[in-house]
């Protein structure tokens, strides 16, 4: 897996694995949701990696592009999505994005839809008006372990056991000078007083590209009602038992289903 910093190209930070069978085709780009950083994709990145190239980027403001020259919103980092692409000469991807990332990745292929072959949300932002805004303030302001630990079980189903390094591993991160203060930026955009904002999904549904859309019954951030009713050339597919982080959560379940939204392409 190669690691990339920002370089004059201006593509964000990523992880860029290469498929193990040699393909060239369109590949996987995965983009994580508020708080977390490209490597919340490994796990999905190495089951893809047989038959996709994958490649996985931080967001400005999160992980390695924390001093990423503008910071704000998920149109703000829609725009350095876009650039990567760009950056990285990819004439198309199959696009996955992850709560706030999946507001990003919609908005990326509304806007660019020629390069997007396919679009997988999981549990995305802006298909409602409802978020939990307390827990993602409460998120974004944590720094103790044990405190991070207490909100980040809030982020999984009942049932899921939190490993130990998450928490911790999302503390350490919350030292870096100005994380904290740039996390509490971020969630001033994203959020409307305790709303957030809508995508337009009847606009989404014109896509050319198929759409599939992941969530967890247990979902105590972004209610699960918001995947029902959607337009009907969106695909919906709803796990029982699974809360906020379904690629965490059911990797399994989650690469096929990115996987079948590659093939129909």
């Amino acid at each position: 897996m190669t690691s990339l910093a920002p370089a004059a190209v201006r593509a964000l930070p990523l992880n860029d694995l290469p498929a193990v069978d040699g393909s060239t085709s369109a590949p996987v780009m995965l983009v994580h949701g508020f708080g977390g950083d490209r490597q919340t994709w490994v796990n999905i990145q190495t089951a893809l990696a047989p038959t996709r190239r994958s490649i996985a980027v931080d967001l400005p403001g999160h992980g390695q592009a924390i001093g990423w020259p503008r910071i704000g919103n998920a149109g703000v980092a829609a725009k350095a999505v876009f650039q990567t692409v760009e950056a990285l000469e990819l004439e198309q991807v199959h696009l996955v994005g992850h709560s706030m990332g999946g507001a990003v990745a919609a908005l990326v292929a509304m806007r660019a839809p020629e390069r997007i072959a396919s679009l997988t949300l999981l549990a995305p932002g802006g298909f409602g008006p409802e978020i939990n805004h307390k827990l993602l303030r409460r998120y974004a302001a944590a720094t103790d372990p044990a405190e991070m630990e207490a909100l980040l079980e809030q982020f999984f189903g009942w049932s899921f056991k939190l490993p130990k390094f998450l928490a911790r591993s999302a503390a350490e991160s919350r030292s870096r000078p100005g994380a904290v203060e740039t996390l509490k930026a971020i969630a001033d955009e994203i959020i409307d007083g305790d709303v957030q904002k809508t995508l337009p999904l009847s606009d989404l549904a014109e896509l050319p590209c198929p759409i599939k859309v992941v969530w967890g019954t247990q979902d105590r951030v972004l209610p699960t009602r918001q995947a029902h009713k959607l337009p009907g050339m969106i695909a919906a597919h709803v796990f029982d038992g699974v809360g906020h982080m379904p690629h965490l959560e059911i990797p399994r379940e989650v690469t096929r289903l990115i996987l079948q939204n590659a093939a129909r392409a």
